[in-house]
């Protein structure tokens, strides 16, 4: 696929038709109030020494149109503002839940998932609320200014039209430099992003070690490749700047003219139309917005060259899943030739396995070999390359995900193991707390005790069970548990392997680990090379 498709079809960063209706009716209410205070100039200056009236009533429609004007800009821009506020919404929506569920196996930087979630998706604003308003006024405002001036002077505006031709040639070669330039800034931000916050989180090792001067470098490099890259986009903004600037100040130039040379007669060549002191006045006070529109346009490129980046990067992170109503139950799954296929070009599988409807079901092999992959794919996080995932009620079974490293969220216990089910009852959290052994915990702290997002306080076994807490209180009949026991000392894997047994008696347990003692206690087994 194509960056250009990819950019057009990828995630919901447009706006909305209603949005765009609304945004494009107020830009055009703008040009009617350009063309009334252009009337309003027009008739002051040509009645200038006529009746007061004339003037006055003039007078009246240019404070009429600036009323006007104003009002019509504030409301495109709120318009605009509230669409990227929704859209923003949605954007982290549907992309944190994705980027916590699959962390453990894109080999990137926390920092880096950390700018997705926040900088990318804020550098989708400018898109939204300002340019994708802008675009469509810019393609219509001009045809329309230039039809009310030929209502004046028809060859002022042939004039204007014939510099736009050129003008649009170079703002096309301008943009094309410009996206690529802003590809490559926003990534080097969030290079720059993951590299300070992964530096900022080891700075106690970092410091035991004595890296501080090799980490600054690092840091430093990074900078300064974020510097260039930013400088790189501000020249081609510059370029496509005074590209329109020229043919701006061209147009407005030989508009005054071929006005004034007509008004004085002493055009070097004959002409079809003689020009009025008022249609003269009105097609110069239009003049500087046939180019208005594309000037503010030129203003927020940048924010599309951003914004378009940036939706370039998230579309990354939400490849398009099936939209399937969830089944009642759990019926059973079968793993058909599963392979999957890494950016790198590496593929594995194929996989085949049967998972009941009850029990444990074990994945063992070495580092790399795929169990992780296979979970995530199960989960609907990571496509199939080839072979199926054949579910037995013939659509997927929403499964409950509980990680090497669960994720803890600053808030309450509670709120911690509802995170599958916020409406879930809290007799039912705590009940889940105690099946899975967290009952000291709850006795030290609550169900209202609070956490930090650091999980402060909190041991490895008690991380694991919280995770297997709010897989359980989450109510879903089919369990996916990656390395359960990694990294515990035996007494407490071994509690967790016996909390792990006592589910699979009331639910479908799928578990990739490397543990032999887990492994032993499952009723299938997938060994994978």
């Amino acid at each position: 696929m194509s960056r250009r498709r990819t950019r057009r079809n990828a995630g919901p960063m447009g706006l909305s038709t209603a949005a765009s209706r609304a945004a494009l009716g107020w830009w055009m209410a703008d040009i009617a109030g350009a063309a009334l205070f252009a009337v309003g100039l027009a008739s002051a200056v040509a009645g200038w020494s006529g009746p007061a009236r004339t003037i006055l009533l003039g007078v009246a429609a240019m404070a009429g149109a600036g009323l006007l004007r104003a009002f019509a800009q504030a409301m495109a821009a709120d318009v605009g503002m509230a669409a990227a506020h929704r859209m923003k919404a949605r954007l982290r929506a549907l992309l944190l839940p994705r980027l916590f569920a699959t962390a453990f196996m894109r080999g990137r930087m926390a920092g880096e998932d950390t700018a997705r979630a926040v900088d990318t998706i804020e550098a989708t604003e400018g898109f939204t609320a300002r340019y994708q308003p802008l675009r469509q006024a810019a393609v219509i405002a001009p045809l329309i200014v230039a039809g009310v001036v030929a209502l004046a002077s028809p060859i002022a505006a042939a004039i204007m039209l014939a510099t736009l031709v050129p003008f649009v040639f170079g703002m096309i070669l301008a943009g094309t430099a410009a996206g690529a330039a802003a590809d490559r800034q926003l990534g080097a931000i969030g290079q720059l992003n993951g590299l300070f916050l992964d530096r900022l989180r080891a700075l106690p090792e970092i410091r035991s070690f004595g890296a501080e001067g090799r980490v600054a470098r690092q840091l430093a490099v990074a900078s300064d490749e974020v510097s260039q890259r930013t400088l790189a986009l501000f020249r081609i903004a510059f370029i496509s700047g005074g590209v329109l600037e020229f043919f701006a100040s061209l147009s407005l130039a030989l508009v005054a003219v071929y006005c004034g040379f007509n008004l004085l007669g002493t055009l070097p060549i004959d002409v079809p139309e003689t020009l009025t002191l008022f249609a003269a006045f009105f097609a110069l006070a239009l003049a500087p917005d046939f180019y208005m529109p594309m000037r503010r346009l030129a203003a927020a490129y940048h924010d599309r060259q951003t914004g378009e980046a940036a939706h370039l990067a998230l579309s990354e992170e939400l490849p398009p899943l099936p939209a399937l109503p969830p089944p009642a139950g759990f019926s059973g799954l079968d793993i058909e030739s599963a392979e999957i296929a890494w950016p790198n070009g590496a593929v594995l599988g194929p996989f085949s396995l049967h998972v009941p409807t009850t029990g444990l079901v074990a994945v063992i092999g070495p580092s790399g070999c795929g169990k992780s992959s296979l979970l995530a794919a199960v989960a609907g996080l990571r496509p199939l390359s080839a072979g199926a995932l054949r579910w037995d009620a013939g659509a997927p079974a929403p499964a409950a995900w509980a990680g090497q490293r669960p994720l803890v969220l600053a808030g309450t216990l509670a709120e911690n193991i509802a995170l599958g089910r916020p409406d879930a009852p809290l007799a039912e959290l705590e009940a889940a707390a105690h099946a899975v052994g967290l009952t000291g915990l709850l006795t030290k702290r609550g169900l209202h005790g609070r956490l930090d997002a650091e999980g402060s306080g909190l041991s490895g076994g008690e991380r694991r069970r919280l995770g297997l807490a709010r897989a359980l209180a989450s109510g879903r009949p089919l369990m996916l548990l990656d390395e359960p026991t990694a990294d515990l000392d035996r007494e407490t894997a071994m509690a967790i392997i016996a909390t792990i047994v006592e589910l699979a008696k009331t639910r479908a347990v799928l578990v990739a680990t490397h543990d032999e003692q887990l492994a032993t206690m499952a009723t299938h087994r997938l060994v994978m090379a």
